[in-house]
């Protein structure tokens, strides 16, 4: 099964609370932090749900090794990281990867964000 990797790109002090609590269920409560969760329709459902807060897509086995190398233990599911270096692409943090902003779906360009925070 494949895994998805979801970063927090944005605070959630003006989100609502449902989004709030799907966060946290998710384990996301630090800006900038990473998780790795499985590919299923109930993940995809909650990553949907806060898709204005964070940014996700397919990690690959290669990425996944090098971050629980670096940045955690064998078991561990969250990962803080740090900014990325050179920035966030031009358009910021509050538009979506579509419109060249950082949130939302990046599919198998989130490997190259991760080694940034990395």
């Amino acid at each position: 099964m494949s895994k998805v990797a979801v970063i927090l790109l944005r605070g959630t002090i003006k989100a609502e609370g449902g989004v709030k609590e799907t966060l946290k269920l998710l384990g996301l409560q630090k800006k900038n932090s990473c998780v790795v969760l499985d590919n299923n329709p109930v993940n995809m459902g909650m990553i949907k749900k806060c898709k204005d807060y964070i940014t996700y897509g397919e990690i690959n086995n290669e990425t996944l090794e090098e971050l629980k190398k670096k940045r955690g233990r064998e078991k561990q599911k969250y990962y803080a990281l740090h900014p990325p270096r050179g920035g966030f692409e031009r358009a910021g943090t509050k538009k979506s990867y579509s419109e060249k902003g950082s949130l939302g779906n990046r599919g198998e360009k989130i490997n190259d964000l991760i080694k940034k925070m990395m």
